[in-house]
């Protein structure tokens, strides 16, 4: 008895090792994010120096992959642009706009390859609001440097991203319906492209009214005011504040334009999920995972499936991080100017930018799990009678497919959630200016200052302060 208590024992210990192996094999199909949190406590702090070095740290230390490239890019563009080096964002920036044309395409035609390769195992082709953002920052960082044509260049390449984004998703759920219905070995799940309700950014047309001004192009810059103005009128959803007042001429005064960035943009969680089939009423239906809403459905399908079955699955979620700044003041020569206002949630556009390719995500990981969930359940009837050992085959399927199953969390950890814009009439020559961030309570967060800042007529004269709290 003793010597088969050992033997029993000694496979639990066996079957335990084997797991954990597995498990810790499995960590390509999670995402990492413990290595921001040192990062991101700097640039909390205003240090944005420190914060630059450690993502080229992190780099070096292969925390970022060579699938998660174009993170790198993004991150160390932005963290560049906070501190000041705009030459050295441009080139970040640049490369990730290359990268992210690249990896766009080949994630595509990866993922409806095979599907039941896990999101976290492609290379990360970014989310189409970090892509907007980067031409936008890219656009900052030309202003500051005075090449203004370049920065044009950039706004451009935004709006033009913004056309072709539905146009995006109907070609992807063309390919995805494609590969569904050549690959036999999956379960086919039919794809329609949801609508992008996102075509117009208002930060975009703040910039390029302002630079055909400053160009004393009256007539574009009068067109892309009337732009602005439409994309509040049309957008509700994503604007559902008041538009913020823009001067952008002035008789004999000058005009201080400043941009206020605030916050930091959302980040995915992972919402769990378990999938129960009827085989009678030909039903896939998903439930919630958590306690708070345990046996709460949050979707179903319509299946032919031939039994019941009940499986685990993960899915990325778009979650905002409401940032602390209630009140931003403008100070000239320490007489108050005025304040400024809301121009754009990055947060929104994110979450409604990535609704089209949620839906996709979602479909796709329906049909990964419900395909894996099948072979599973065959490989475990095979070792129905194996006693023990069956058993501890079934436990490594189960917990090896729930390792698998981890959702894609990637993305860009710095972007700013808010961006507010403020214009002021004053009178050129030499300012020293003091940029005020207050929370709710009217407490001061942080006070950006900027000595000999001269202000022109007739030019395009942006300052820019941020705080990511």
């Amino acid at each position: 008895m003793l010597h088969r208590a050992f033997h029993i024992g000694s496979a639990l210990l066996v079957s335990a090792l084997l797991i954990l192996g597995i498990v810790s094999g499995c960590s390509s199909v999670a995402t990492k994010k413990a290595f921001y949190v040192p990062i991101t406590a700097e640039l909390r702090a205003h240090n944005y120096e420190t914060a630059r070095q450690q993502i080229e740290q992190a780099r070096d230390k292969n925390k970022y992959s060579k699938k998660d490239r174009l993170i790198y890019f993004i991150d160390a563009g932005l963290a560049n642009h906070y501190a000041g080096d705009y030459q050295q964002s441009n080139l970040k920036l640049a490369e990730a706009e290359r990268a992210a044309e690249e990896l766009f395409t080949k994630s595509v035609s990866r993922a409806v390859a095979s599907m039941l390769l896990n999101d976290n195992v492609l290379e990360y082709a970014g989310e189409d609001f970090e892509v907007l953002y980067t031409n936008l920052i890219m656009a900052l960082n030309y202003n500051a440097l005075g090449e203004y044509e370049d920065a044009f260049v950039e706004i451009r390449r935004a709006n033009e991203k913004l056309d072709l984004l539905e146009q995006k998703y109907v070609d992807m759920a063309r390919e995805f319906r494609m590969a569904a219905e050549e690959d036999t070995s999956v379960v086919a799940i039919d794809y329609e492209a949801k609508k992008v309700r996102f075509f117009n950014d208002a930060f975009a047309r703040y910039l390029s009214l302002h630079m055909y001004a400053a160009e004393g192009n009256a007539d574009d810059a009068r067109i892309d005011f009337d732009l602005l103005k439409d994309a509040f009128a049309t957008q509700p959803h994503i604007y559902d504040f008041d538009m913020p007042e823009v001067r952008y001429h002035s008789e004999d005064q000058a005009i201080l334009s400043v941009v206020g960035l605030t916050g930091l943009a959302p980040v995915k969680e992972a919402l769990n999920l378990r999938l129960r089939t009827d085989k009678q009423l030909k039903l896939a239906q998903i439930m919630y995972d958590d306690p708070e809403r345990a046996n709460t459905e949050y979707s179903h399908l319509p299946m032919d499936v031939k039994a019941d079955y009940y499986f685990k699955f993960s899915i990325p979620m778009m979650v905002a991080q409401p940032s602390v700044v209630s009140r931003i003041n403008v100070f000239a020569n320490n007489e108050l100017v005025g304040h400024l206002q809301l121009i754009e949630d990055v947060s929104k556009v994110a979450i409604e930018t990535f609704e089209a390719k949620k839906s996709l995500i979602y479909l796709r990981t329906v049909a990964r799990a419900i395909t894996k969930g099948l072979a599973n359940h065959k490989a475990k009837k095979k070792v129905d009678d194996e006693g023990l050992a069956g058993w501890l085959k079934k436990a490594v399927v189960d917990v090896v497919s729930d390792a698998l199953e981890n959702a894609d969390l990637r993305t860009t950890q710095f972007l700013p959630g808010n961006i507010h814009v403020g214009d002021f009439e004053i009178a050129p020559g030499l300012y020293r200016l003091r940029i005020e961030f207050e929370d709710f309570d009217g407490n001061l967060i942080y006070r950006e200052l900027i000595d000999e800042f001269e202000v022109k007529k007739g030019r395009f004269n942006l300052v820019e302060a941020f705080t990511p709290n």
